[in-house]
């Protein structure tokens, strides 16, 4: 009778537990009051990619407006956006686009723009007809030329306080265009310095910098220098870190090369150079920027994962990482889709965080265990986001995504008991604010709301009319 008993308490802890694993999180009261406080959080964004508002890519008519949007979306790094007809008719443009879109309806690069239809628009994309889509375009594209509409979007709808820009167009400009802007140094050109003929933009040159600053570079050690001299004056400009986008290019593996091979390099045209000696100059200078990023105390945000696959894997930067304990690496999109290879990363070496940024737009449900299993296995203080977009809608949607991404897994986590309520809590404000305010105290001088809650009168689900 014991061992029956036994069992039926087995089973019916069980069937609890199946039930709740079953339950819509989404839908519990547990996640409405941590969503209500993500919600609430003026948060601070570590990563994005505004450019100065008379730079924005816009349509060049109200009828093309919504289909730019998705053009500049991450809708098309995997799915069909159909192109403008030669028509010219927005009817025949939505005919044509809606096989792509219903290919997409589950996937994350396409939910994470509908809840700015939603919300700034008050439109359930998935159900427009035709002439609901054209009238929606020819408001976003009004809203495109209204820079207090994008400054309305972010700072009050989007709920965000302050974000670091990434300007890969201009890497090393460190002016800022907003007010709630914050400069980097982006440093990904400056790996294939080895000769002038590998630059074509001035706003990335290190020659060019080096020219307007009076400083020659004849050698190694000169170039060397010059590095020295950009993240000095970055940081005069109030540049509060480094950004790597070298593995849409190359392996991540950067070997600690000697100095004499690099100078074998320097000051020789790429025709001139094989793979070899192109690759050993490009670690040479990835290593003196890693140990820069210390002297300047300049955090080292690194894109690592979905790039070039084959060679941006986290794991790759590990010897660089144990060699280099004073700089604070940043690893960006939790190296989807290594994200348990990036969390135990983290875990050993704690002068690494992660940073979600792009993750939950990729695959959301990749996005929410990886925030469950990140928290089991390193500090919450080492845990940051960002939204990683272009456009006020897809700043909107992504920040949206991601509060509801992260809210989820905070919910599911006190569901199971794993965590306290009051926690959760914390760790919510942690990750959409205070860990970006702790890696980057430059930024307190910049607050303009400290502790500010959202002072928009429209609630979540309300739309913002304009247009």
């Amino acid at each position: 009778m014991r061992v029956r008993a036994a069992f039926v308490l087995f089973a019916q802890v069980l069937l609890a537990a199946s039930a709740s694993h079953a339950e819509d999180v989404g839908k519990t009261d547990v996640y409405a009051r941590i969503k209500a406080a993500v919600d609430a959080v003026s948060s601070i964004n570590p990563h994005d990619h505004l450019r100065p508002f008379d730079q924005i890519p816009r349509a060049p008519e109200p009828e093309q407006a919504l289909r730019q949007l998705w053009a500049t979306s991450y809708f098309t790094w995997s799915h069909t956006l159909a192109p403008w007809p030669k028509s010219g008719s927005f009817d025949d443009w939505w005919n044509d686009t809606q096989r792509g879109f219903a290919d997409a309806r589950a996937a994350s690069c396409y939910q994470y723009l509908l809840p700015a239809f939603r919300d700034l628009y008050g439109v359930d994309f998935d159900a427009l007809a035709a002439d609901e889509a054209r009238k929606l375009s020819g408001r976003i594209y009004e809203n495109s030329q209204s820079e207090e509409w994008l400054r309305e979007v972010i700072t009050e709808r989007a709920n965000v306080e302050l974000m670091i820009v990434d300007p890969y167009w201009a890497r090393l400009d460190f002016s800022t265009h907003y007010p709630f802007t914050v400069a980097l140094c982006n440093v990904t050109s400056l790996v294939r310095g080895f000769h002038p003929s590998e630059f074509d933009n001035p706003a990335e040159d290190p020659y060019k910098f080096a020219e307007k600053h009076e400083m020659a570079i004849g050698s190694l050690d000169d170039y060397v220098a010059v590095l020295d001299r950009i993240l000095l004056e970055a940081k005069k400009a109030d540049a509060v870190c480094l950004k790597s986008t070298l593995a849409y290019n190359r392996t991540l593996r950067f070997e600690n090369v000697a100095k004499d091979r690099a100078a074998a390099a320097f000051g020789r045209p790429r025709k001139e150079l094989t793979p070899e000696a192109v690759r050993d100059f490009e670690d040479f200078v990835m290593w003196r920027l890693v140990e820069l990023s210390a002297k300047h105390d300049l955090p080292f945000q690194i894109h690592t994962g979905h790039a070039r696959i084959q060679g941006s894997n986290p794991m790759l930067l590990v010897d660089m990482i144990q060699a280099n304990p004073k700089t604070k690496f940043i690893l960006f999109h939790g190296g989807f889709p290594w994200i348990e290879e990036t969390g135990l990363i983290a875990m050993r070496y704690r002068n690494v965080w992660i940073d979600s940024c792009w993750l939950p737009t990729l695959s959301y449900s990749i996005g929410k265990r990886a925030y469950q299993e990140w928290l089991e296995m390193i500090p919450s203080s080492r845990i940051m986001w960002g939204s990683d977009s272009g456009t006020a809608e897809a700043i909107y949607g992504s920040t949206e995504f991601t509060r509801r991404c992260l809210a989820e897994a905070l919910a599911e986590m006190v569901l199971r008991g794993d965590l306290r309520e009051a926690d959760a809590l914390r760790i919510g404000r942690q990750v959409m604010r205070e860990n970006a305010l702790e890696m980057f105290p430059g930024l307190r001088r910049r607050l303009w709301r400290e502790g500010a809650r959202r002072t928009t009168s429209a609630g979540p689900g309300d739309p913002v009319v304009k247009g």
